[in-house]
């Protein structure tokens, strides 16, 4: 059942120095939520709407279920269900058959598994036993979803010693027309964007493979829930990297490429093969294994790493540059225009081969033109995304 408080006492505010904090409707209606466990702080609701918005577009646009691990209102990595590669059962230790919603969360959640530490989960679907099972072995603030099968709240609520935050979304829930936001004493109202993401936004594309057009698809919904200026890197389904909140575009490309590569190099064979202690917690792989990826390691981390049973030193460039040769074709999709066709360059450097974006910028010729040297598919929809 869902709240019919007429507003929620929260744990504390943005910090923890902020004590007195509620959350309310306007007209003080119920809530479109149900608390199931744990205490909900301002970030947490913050991220859980968030990511609530994500999923349930994202999962409208590709007809299955999308998880979304949620970090400071941005997505740290957004998946639809498909395939688990043997390096994401490897670092989450899973084994057999996994259901759709466990496979979006666990490709979600290896998108860029460090950033993810303590993040807050939205799930589009139904979070089923396989998918608590996954949920209860990795270090998360919380869950938001629709619904919870029989007998899965029961083994959220142990974790963090039971201030685990299990929340019950409305799936039909319709938010007003207008938003409001208070900020040093001045109210803000608009219009809410309710743009639709779907296949109509990118244009004809008839022409081009399906997967491409989902991953694009994919792309801005991340993009769109993402603390601009952002740009999302996808293939496959799911996002290689996500670079958010920085004031010049390129950068936001330049990080998120960043993470795309080491998303691939963490799937080099000498990485991958890589045997850490097994009382290790899953983090401390996760960290071990991303330092491997990164490089210049110090006098300590070297020593730990001699020490493993199967013993791996750090990438050279040659090796990285050889393995990302082998590239993964991806997609790069950005809440709003490319002003420079700087960010095409850096793009293409990352192995992008289509980019997704809203046009209109006043140098958008040397933007198509990059793409055509690069031979890059540009499309254009025409819209800007902005998240704030």
């Amino acid at each position: 059942m869902l709240s019919s408080v007429a507003g929620l006492p929260l744990k504390y505010g943005l910090n923890p120095q902020q004590a007195r904090a509620r959350v309310t409707t306007p007209g003080n209606g119920p809530l479109p939520f149900s608390v199931l466990g744990g205490t909900p702080s301002v970030v947490n609701l913050l991220d859980a709407l968030q990511g609530w918005q994500l999923v349930r577009s994202a999962s409208a646009a590709l007809g299955r279920p999308v998880a979304a691990s949620m970090k400071h209102v941005s997505p740290a990595g957004a998946a639809a269900a498909g395939e688990v590669d043997l390096v994401t059962r490897a670092t989450f230790g899973l084994d057999g058959e996994l259901s759709e919603a466990a496979t979006a969360y666990a490709r979600a959640r290896d998108c860029d598994p460090r950033s993810s530490y303590g993040d807050m989960v939205a799930i589009s679907h139904p979070v089923d036993m396989a998918t608590a099972r996954l949920l209860a072995r990795v270090v998360s603030d919380g869950v938001i979803a629709p619904e919870f099968e029989e007998g899965v709240v029961g083994i959220l609520v142990r974790k963090k010693r039971g201030q685990f935050l299990v929340l019950r979304m409305d799936p039909g829930h319709a938010p007003p027309d207008q938003e409001v936001r208070d900020v040093f004493g001045v109210r803000i109202v608009q219009d809410r964007d309710r743009t639709t993401i779907d296949r109509r936004v990118l244009g004809d594309v008839a022409h081009l493979p399906e997967d491409l057009v989902e991953d694009a698809l994919l792309g801005l919904n991340a993009a769109r829930y993402a603390q601009s200026n952002s740009v999302a890197y996808v293939a496959g389904g799911r996002t290689l990297g996500i670079g958010t909140g920085q004031q010049s575009r390129v950068d936001c490309v330049r990080l998120a490429g960043e993470k795309a590569d080491r998303w691939r190099l963490r799937r080099h064979p000498r990485v991958a093969a890589a045997e850490l202690p097994s009382g290790m917690s899953i983090q401390d792989r996760v960290n071990c294994l991303m330092r491997l990826v990164e490089g210049g390691l110090t006098a300590r981390e070297s020593a730990l790493f001699a020490g493993f049973q199967r013993p791996a030193g750090e990438l050279d460039a040659g090796e990285k540059r050889a393995w990302l040769a082998r590239e993964v074709p991806c997609t790069l999709a950005s809440d709003a225009y490319l002003p420079f066709r700087d960010n095409v360059d850096v793009a293409a450097e990352h192995g992008v081969r289509c980019v997704v974006e809203g046009g209109g910028s006043r140098r958008g010729d040397e933007v198509e033109q990059a793409c055509r040297e690069h031979g890059i598919t540009l499309l254009r929809t025409g819209l800007r995304l902005f998240s704030h």
